[in-house]
């Protein structure tokens, strides 16, 4: 992506994890969804660096979490909620993947995931922190709740590359599931306020990296989801015509109008 900024895009869930190596020190953005997946990857970076690595978890759903046992030991950065919903939530969300990919005839991935022991980060971070990766400045920061209530991004400013995690999602509709439709928009307004007026590169959790203008124009897809939420809350108007009216396919737009209207 840019100066020692790196992305592997990996074909299962077209999932994107990231490195920023420094001199003596280096960066791992995600660690994917089980501990064979984690050590495939801790693999692959060290066939570029052999310096001393931190790992950061954008947030806590299985496919970017699950992987960082190989990883051990070294700092996990998180942030707290990411911390609280592995605790609370971990052990249901593995029994939950693993049925779901042993149902479509995925055993082998099943298997890895049902056997992966879930690792909690140890540097938790409430609304932001600055570290030091090889001499080379890293801001991770937290917006407030969006794709998730644990959200982190991380910004590399002298490379003006950002990592938004599930916070932007290109190829796909983002995904709701867990979200905070009303929060989104606001956590996106934070994460443009990291890019610079050239605007820089964006990350997504998953698909092609981006520009600046894919971000705002996702930015405003998730301001109208949020206002058909509001209105359906507020019984101004029906789910039918919230789906007819919204920028997303109905299935995403239906769960979107399920999630909770309070912003977080």
């Amino acid at each position: 992506m840019a100066d020692r900024v790196l992305v592997r895009r990996h074909t299962e869930l077209d999932l994107s994890v990231g490195l920023v190596v420094g001199d003596g020190g280096c960066l791992v953005v995600d660690t994917r969804g089980d501990e064979r997946q984690g050590a495939e990857l801790a693999a692959e970076v060290r066939r570029i660096t052999r310096d001393p690595w931190t790992v950061v978890i954008t947030h806590s759903h299985f496919d970017h979490s699950f992987g960082t046992r190989p990883f051990l030991d070294c700092p996990v950065w998180a942030h707290e909620g990411c911390r609280t919903d592995l605790v609370e939530n971990g052990a249901a969300a593995r029994d939950v993947w693993a049925r779901w990919y042993r149902e479509r005839g995925e055993d082998g991935i099943a298997d890895d995931i049902a056997g992966t022991e879930i690792v909690l980060p140890d540097r938790l971070v409430t609304g932001g922190a600055e570290l030091s990766v090889g001499g080379r400045a890293v801001v991770l920061a937290h917006f407030g709740p969006g794709h998730s209530g644990n959200d982190l991004v991380v910004h590399v400013p002298d490379a003006e590359v950002v990592f938004a995690g599930d916070l932007v999602e290109n190829g796909a509709p983002p995904d709701y599931e867990d979200a905070f439709p009303l929060g989104w928009p606001a956590a996106l307004d934070g994460l443009l306020g990291l890019l610079g007026p050239a605007g820089g590169t964006v990350v997504p959790g998953h698909g092609d990296p981006v520009d600046r203008g894919f971000v705002v124009a996702q930015r405003a897809e998730t301001a109208a989801v949020a206002e058909l939420c509001r209105e359906v809350a507020a019984g101004r108007m029906t789910p039918e015509e919230a789906v007819r009216l919204s920028p997303y396919p109905e299935e995403t737009t239906r769960v979107a109008l399920g999630r909770p209207v309070a912003v977080g």
